[in-house]
């Protein structure tokens, strides 16, 4: 008898699971929307009108791809690249218990190191000289991420603070290089322009067969998805990412089995700045080729990063497509307010909505556990019959 209920049981549990990861991201986005919605009707306009033309922004339409022209979906990507990154480094940080609200510090220095390195290193060959601006640009990310981490593992000082202090002198510190020793000739607040030998390639250069037009998406989107996966292949498969793991599951428990929380914490918030920091060169390399003094390069894109990773629920792979679904929102906004006449501001309404929901966990949890109660109801009622 127990043979016979021991198979369904094992599958209701690995469908419970799946349920548990990604039913709350996924009701966040439909209760998001579907609010969304309810206040596009309240102002007077067609809400399936709006949309519709956000996901043409976004994502094109059949007619385009026919063509081979991908220009919105490669807006919604080049976009998103920078989120992944980012979110990236927030979820990373989140799996050892650290909230790095400072990402957009250390994105701030990546930025800044690839826009100077990009300019030494012009000269030299492409192969050469964009894997040595990411390292250098991930470094600087790391290094001023070292401190705060320090602290926190020296003297306890909390990282949501320290890091967010040093978010603030990142901004102030890349602006008078911006405006000051890196300045362009003419005497703007921005960079020179980087040499093109130093520049991303675009998809429609990597992949012309396919993306038959210009488009903006780069090789920064790859190699986020590549570094997506071997961090999650950290995490899951070395010793290194048991200890993030250990120490962000419990502490006590981690420093009882020989791991050094003050050691896990250096690494984990520096491996955190790194990410961060590859975050500002994709966008200097990828997008903008120089960076301005505008409230510096992607200045938001390090606090947008944190909805990224908490609606991926610190999953690396699940961040990318969290990152693309932010990234829709922003290429899409533009064709929703042409096409449907509704403010942009309402895609902002929607992404605090989203993340409003994500803390819907208990209402998937009580799902799961009626889901049990029934399912070990019916085991009962079998077993008597």
């Amino acid at each position: 008898m127990s043979e016979t209920h021991e198979a369904p049981v094992v599958r209701e549990n690995l469908w419970m699971k799946v349920l548990r990861t990604a039913g709350v991201p996924l009701l966040s986005v439909v209760l998001a929307m579907a609010i969304g919605s309810i206040i596009i009707a309240a102002s007077g306009k067609d809400p399936v009108l709006a949309f519709g033309a956000l996901l043409k922004g976004a994502f094109g339409s059949p007619e385009q791809w026919q063509i081979g022209n991908f220009r919105a979906f490669g807006d919604t990507i080049s976009r998103a690249t920078p989120l992944a990154f980012a979110g990236l480094a927030i979820a990373f940080g989140f799996r050892a218990n650290l909230f790095n609200i400072g990402a957009n510090g250390q994105l701030l220095l990546g930025a800044v190191t690839a826009a100077f390195l990009g300019l030494v290193l012009g000269g030299q060959p492409t192969w050469v000289a964009i894997p040595l601006i990411l390292i250098g640009a991930a470094l600087a990310g790391a290094a001023w991420a070292f401190i705060p981490a320090i602290l926190k593992a020296k003297v306890g000082a909390h990282e949501v603070i320290t890091t967010m202090m040093f978010s603030w002198i990142a901004l102030y510190l890349t602006s008078w290089i911006i405006s000051g020793p890196l300045k362009d000739a003419a005497g703007n607040s921005q960079t020179p322009m980087l040499p093109q030998a130093v520049w991303l390639p675009t998809m429609d250069q990597l992949l012309p067969a396919v993306f038959r037009t210009p488009v903006r998406a780069h090789l920064g989107f790859i190699i986020a998805v590549g570094l997506a996966v071997l961090v999650w292949w950290i995490l899951k498969k070395t010793t290194l990412g048991y200890g993030v793991r250990a120490v962000g599951f419990n502490q006590w428990a981690a420093q009882n089995g020989g791991i050094s929380i003050a050691i896990t914490t250096v690494y984990a918030l520096c491996i955190s700045g790194a990410l961060a920091g590859l975050a500002g060169a994709s966008e200097v390399l990828g997008v903008q080729h120089r960076m301005f003094d505008e409230v510096s390069a992607g200045s938001g894109f390090g606090f947008t990063g944190i909805a990224v990773a908490l609606l991926a629920k610190n999953h690396p792979i699940a961040v990318i497509f969290s990152a693309i679904l932010f990234g829709a929102l922003s290429a899409g906004a533009g064709m929703m307010q042409l096409t449907a006449n509704v403010p942009d501001k309402i895609i902002m309404i929607v992404q605090a909505l989203i993340i409003f929901f994500v803390g819907a966990e208990t209402v998937i949890t009580w799902f799961i556990k009626r889901r049990q109660k029934l399912a070990l109801e019916r085991e009962g009622d079998s077993d008597v019959a």
